[in-house]
């Protein structure tokens, strides 16, 4: 199985990517892993025109583009800020998640076909708020986006979002071994997953 992890965190060396380091080593030893740092692309993250007109893709977005439409598996890590992902994450989802690549409308009928069926995927996300809190307060609107909006609107399915946090005032530290023992359960259970069974 091929997986592509993709770190959306602006800034390097942050709790995403020790998250993402965590999920690959317990990945089994067979799979082919990708790894790509939004903060390491360059490229606009503005859709100028919407889909008025095409926008040219650089060329770290082209190698990202393949590296998502080649993996099997596609783990997503990013911080909540403001109840959603950094603005360059989203500008990534703006600029790659295009008609003809990610989803196709169909011409005479409201539907699509999602052109990234066949994938799975994890989104861990880092927060700052109590997750028992958020989930109470807010729900899950995160979620429910990324699985009805954006990746499940391409087809990555199953797919799972799980929360980490509160990670400030030294919360990362204290629940550590449990995250770990989260993010091994997650990766050692990718496989299956993606064969549409239940992890």
């Amino acid at each position: 199985m091929r997986v592509l992890l993709i770190d959306g965190h602006p800034d390097q060396d942050r709790l995403t990517a020790h998250l993402l380091n965590l999920y690959q080593r317990a990945l089994p030893a067979h799979h082919m892993i990708d790894r790509i740092a939004i903060r390491d692309l360059r490229f606009d993250p503005n859709l100028r025109r919407g889909y008025a007109e095409p926008q040219p893709l650089e060329d770290d977005l082209q190698r990202a583009t393949q590296a998502m439409l080649d993996a099997d598996h596609i783990v997503i890590a990013h911080p909540l800020w403001w109840g959603a992902e950094p603005a360059l994450l989203k500008g990534f989802y703006d600029r790659v998640f295009l008609p003809g690549t990610t989803f196709q409308y169909h011409k005479r009928s409201p539907f699509w076909d999602k052109l990234l069926k066949g994938r799975s995927g994890d989104v861990l996300v880092t927060t700052d708020t109590p997750v028992a809190w958020l989930k109470l307060r807010f729900g899950n609107p995160l979620g429910k986006r990324l699985s009805h909006q954006v990746l499940g609107f391409c087809g990555i399915r199953p797919l799972r979002v799980g929360f980490f946090g509160p990670v400030r005032r030294g919360g990362a530290e204290r629940r550590m071994a449990a995250w770990q023992k989260k993010l091994t359960q997650l990766a050692e259970s990718a496989e299956a997953l993606k064969r549409g069974r239940k992890a």
